[in-house]
């Protein structure tokens, strides 16, 4: 990492300096909203909500969105603002390029097929929701705002996210291998 004026036009910033700022931000979160960081309720919320205009309102009367309320929160404005400030860093750091769906990696192993590299993101993205709806939270959630309060469930969450993504990236490897 270059200068501190810099910052914004680096690619790829150190995991530490990237750690300081989370732990900040979870700070933060804490002292003015008395609230976790954590997203994956977002997205059951996104779902109840496009569910509920589709339905003409029931899907608020579903026990799980009752309790989890079908609203535009503090939560679903940090989602969209993570979306917004990932462009928005990628254009500034001159990262961001148009046109690219198949990094070379997968081509290499898969084919060129923006079709089935979508199939996939989209299966992955499903099962992640299920996952993290099952284990009561997401990566942020439990690995981020629940370890910082130590947590057992998290901490127990965030093992097996590294041992997923272990033996995830070892089946992969196999398959490009």
């Amino acid at each position: 990492m270059g200068t501190i004026a810099s910052i914004l036009t680096d690619t790829y910033w150190s995991p530490y300096a990237a750690g300081i700022g989370i732990g900040l931000l979870s700070w933060l979160s804490f002292l003015i909203s008395g609230k976790p960081i954590a997203t994956s309720t977002t997205f059951a919320r996104t779902g109840g909500m496009i569910e509920n205009f589709i339905t003409g309102g029931k899907a608020e009367r579903r026990p799980y969105y009752k309790k989890i309320s079908l609203k535009i929160n503090w939560q679903w404005m940090l989602v969209v603002g993570i979306v917004i400030g990932s462009f928005l860093s990628a254009i500034i750091s001159g990262d961001f390029q148009v046109g690219v769906w198949i990094p070379s990696l997968w081509a290499s192993a898969f084919g060129d097929s923006v079709l089935l590299r979508l199939l996939v993101a989209v299966a992955g993205g499903i099962i992640l929701g299920f996952g993290s709806r099952f284990a009561g939270g997401c990566t942020s959630g439990h690995g981020i705002s629940g370890t910082l309060q130590l947590a057992v469930s998290s901490w127990v969450s965030a093992i097996f996210f590294f041992v997923g993504g272990i033996i995830t990236a070892h089946i992969i490897f196999l398959v490009i291998a």
